[in-house]
C-alpha cells in the first residue's frame, strides 16, 4: 500500500479531459503528490493543475478549483483548498491515515516493496580498489554505499550484479610486486631500502616470508625479468584474499571479480576500439592544448584519439600513448563493452571523487557502444576522514600507515559502520570518528534508531507476558479509532511515506535516503515514547484498556517493521535489546 501513490492515482484521473481529449499533454511522471514542508500548508500537496493549465487551455488556480472540488468526492478526503499559483493542498481523514497500519501489518517485510525495476539487468561496480593492500576505512564508504543501493534496487525489482573491477594490469602493480620482492629479500636476511614508489605496509612481510619459505634465495639477485610474473601474481592473489576477507566484515559478497588483465592479449580491446571506429569515433587527430593551463612540455602531435564530444564530453580523449601502449581509458571502453554485451540494462558505477574528470568520457565511451540504450549513472564518493583522539588519521597504502578497514570493524562493528556511513550524500564529506559512533546517545544516528526498535521489541515482550496476542495477524484487526493523539499521528503519516521514499532513493540511486527516513521515524517513536513517561493516557500499554492497549501495540508493531525493512536495504541488523 503507497497511500501517496494512490492518492496520485485519483488526482491524475480528476484531471479534466484527461481522458478524452488529445489536447491535454503532460508527462504523468512530473506530477508530484507529497507532504508539503510547512505543515500548514495541508498534509498533501500536489502540483498536477499547474502542470495541467497550459495543455488544457485553462487558468492553473482555475483548473485547481475544479480538481479539487472533484477530489471531495473521495471518501478518503476530509478537504481540497487551492494556494497559490494553483497548488492543491489535501487533508486526508484520520481513517485513511490509520489503514496504513493494517497494510504493514499484513505485507510485513514486503511493506514498501515496488516493481518499478521491472525486472531489469543493473551492474553496479564498487569498490574496484587497487588490489595493493588490504582496505582502509576510505574505502569502506563506497563499498557500503554500493552494496546498500544494491540492496535497495533490490527491494524495488531490479536484477543486481555486484562487481569488482580488479587493477591488475597497470604500473601500479609492478611497484607491488617489487616491493614484495624487498619483503623477500628481507626475509632471506638482507638490508632493504623502499624508495618512493614502493608499499611499505607490514601486510606484505607475511608474503615476503611465505615467497622465501618457497623459493628460498633463487631470486635475491635474480633479474627481474625472471621474477616479477610470478611475484607480481602472488602479491595480487594474496591482496584480493584480503580484500575479499575485508569485504567480508562488512557483510559484502561480490557476484563478479572481473580482471582488467583479461582483457589484455587477447584482442577484446582492439575488438573494441574497431568498433567505434567503424562509427567513425576513433580517428587520428591533434588535441588543442589546454586551455587554462600551462604545460611546459606540451606539444600538438597526432594521437589517436575517441570522438567523446560527439556524446557529451567536453574534448576528444587519447586511446593511445606514445610508445604505443594504451592509456587507462582503452581497457575502461572495453570492460564496459563487455558490460553492454552481457546484457545488462542500466550500469552503475561507484568512484572516489579523485575520478570527477573520468564521468564524461566514461559516460560518452557507453553511450556511443549501446547506441545509448543503456541507461549509465556515475556515482562520486567524498574522501572519508577518520578521526582518531581528536586527530585525523593518515590514509597512504604506499607509506604503509592507514586504518585498516578490518580494524575499525573490529572497534565499532560491522552495523555502526555501515549505518554511519550512509548518514551523508555519496557526494559530501563524511567524518567518521570513533569515539562519537561508540555513543549511547541521541548524537549517535545508529544508536538512535537501533534504541528505537529495540524499545518497541521490549514493550512486544511485555505485553506477550501479560498475555497480549502480538502476532501481525492478531494486531492487523485491531481497532484504531482510539489513535487519535499527534504524536501517534505523526509516527502514522512517517510510515506511510515509506514506500514513496523507497522508489524515490532507488531512481535517484541515493540510499541515504533511507538512512534519513529512519532516523526521523526514530525521532517520532521517541518522541511519542518521552510523551507516554508524561502522559499515561499515551503509555502503550494501558491497565485494564485491552482494546486501547491492542491499538497501540499495532501501531508500534508496525514502525518496527518499517525500522527492519530500511535497516534491512542499509544492511544493518534490526537489534532486539540494547545491552551495556
Amino acid at each position: 500500500m503507497d497511500i501517496f501513490s494512490e492518492i496520485r492515482n485519483i488526482v491524475i484521473e480528476n484531471l479534466p479531459e484527461i481522458a478524452s481529449s488529445d489536447s491535454l499533454i503532460i508527462d504523468p511522471s512530473r506530477i508530484s503528490v507529497e507532504r508539503p514542508r510547512d505543515p500548514t500548508h495541508g498534509e498533501i500537496a500536489t502540483n498536477a493543475a499547474i502542470l495541467a493549465a497550459k495543455s488544457a487551455n485553462r487558468k492553473p488556480r482555475e483548473l485547481a478549483e475544479f480538481v479539487a472540488e472533484k477530489l471531495l468526492s473521495d471518501d478518503r478526503i476530509a478537504a481540497a483548498d487551492v494556494a497559490g499559483p494553483g497548488f492543491i493542498n489535501l487533508k486526508l481523514k484520520e481513517e485513511a491515515w490509520l489503514s496504513v497500519i493494517p497494510a504493514i501489518l499484513k505485507s510485513g517485510a514486503e511493506f514498501g516493496r515496488s516493481t518499478i525495476g521491472r525486472n531489469r539487468r543493473v551492474c553496479v561496480e564498487f569498490v574496484s580498489a587497487n588490489p595493493t593492500g588490504p582496505l582502509h576505512v576510505g574505502h569502506a564508504r563506497g563499498a557500503i554505499f554500493g552494496d546498500a543501493l544494491s540492496r535497495l534496487l533490490e527491494f524495488v525489482g531490479f536484477r543486481v550484479t555486484r562487481e569488482y573491477y580488479v587493477n591488475d594490469g597497470g604500473a601500479q602493480v609492478d611497484s607491488l610486486a617489487r616491493s614484495v620482492h624487498l619483503r623477500y629479500r628481507e626475509a632471506n636476511g638482507f638490508a632493504v631500502e623502499f624508495d618512493a614508489n614502493s608499499y611499505k605496509g607490514e601486510y606484505l612481510g607475511k608474503l615476503g616470508r611465505d615467497l622465501e619459505a618457497k623459493y628460498g634465495e633463487k631470486f635475491v639477485d635474480a633479474p627481474e625479468h625472471e621474477w616479477i610474473g610470478l611475484f607480481r601474481g602472488a602479491a595480487v592473489g594474496a591482496m584480493m584474499e584480503l580484500i575479499r576477507k575485508d569485504l567480508e566484515s562488512l557483510g559484502i559478497e561480490m557476484d563478479v571479480y572481473f580482471s582488467e588483465k583479461s582483457l589484455y592479449g587477447t584482442g577484446i580491446i582492439e575488438t573494441t576500439l574497431n568498433t567505434l571506429r567503424e562509427r567513425d569515433l576513433i580517428y587520428e587527430g591533434v588535441l588543442e592544448q589546454p586551455k587554462g593551463k600551462l604545460i611546459e612540455d606540451w606539444e600538438p602531435r597526432k594521437q589517436t584519439l575517441f570522438r567523446s564530444t560527439a556524446h557529451g564530453d567536453d574534448v576528444d580523449r587519447p586511446i593511445c600513448k606514445s610508445d604505443g601502449s594504451w592509456t587507462y581509458f582503452a581497457p575502461d571502453i572495453a570492460y564496459h563493452y563487455d558490460k553492454i554485451k552481457r546484457g545488462f540494462d542500466e550500469l552503475v558505477n561507484i568512484f572516489g571523487s579523485d575520478h570527477s574528470g573520468y564521468t564524461k568520457r566514461m559516460k560518452a565511451a557507453v553511450a556511443a557502444l549501446s547506441d545509448g540504450r543503456v541507461a549509465f549513472d556515475i556515482k562520486l564518493i567524498q574522501m572519508v576522514r577518520v578521526m582518531e583522539d581528536g586527530r585525523a588519521a593518515t590514509m597512504s597504502k604506499r607509506a604503509g600507515e592507514f586504518v585498516q578497514l578490518r580494524e575499525a570493524i573490529e572497534a565499532v562493528g560491522c552495523d555502526v559502520a555501515r549505518f554511519v556511513m550512509l548518514t551523508r550524500k555519496n557526494d559530501a564529506p563524511l567524518d567518521f570518528d570513533f569515539a562519537a559512533v561508540k555513543e549511547k546517545s541521541k548524537d549517535n544516528p545508529v544508536f538512535y534508531v537501533q534504541y528505537a526498535h529495540a524499545r518497541i521489541c521490549s514493550v512486544l515482550r511485555k505485553a506477550e507476558q501479560e498475555g497480549f496476542d502480538v502476532s501481525d495477524t492478531a494486531l492487523a484487526s485491531a481497532d484504531l479509532s482510539t489513535l487519535r493523539h499527534p504524536f501517534e499521528s505523526a509516527l502514522v503519516r512517517r510510515m506511510a511515506e515509506w514506500p514513496r521514499v523507497v522508489e524515490s532513493a532507488a531512481n535517484s540511486h541515493e540510499p541515504h535516503r533511507i538512512a534519513y527516513f529512519l532516523q526521523n521515524l526514530a525521532s517520532d517513536l521517541h518522541g511519542l515514547w518521552a510523551q507516554g513517561n508524561a502522559t499515561a493516557s499515551l503509555r502503550l500499554l494501558q491497565r485494564g484498556e485491552i482494546a486501547t492497549s491492542t491499538a497501540k501495540l499495532a501501531l508500534v508493531r508496525s514502525a518496527a517493521i518499517v525500522f527492519s525493512c530500511g535497516l534491512g536495504i542499509l544492511g544493518v541488523t534490526p537489534i532486539q535489546e540494547m545491552r551495556s
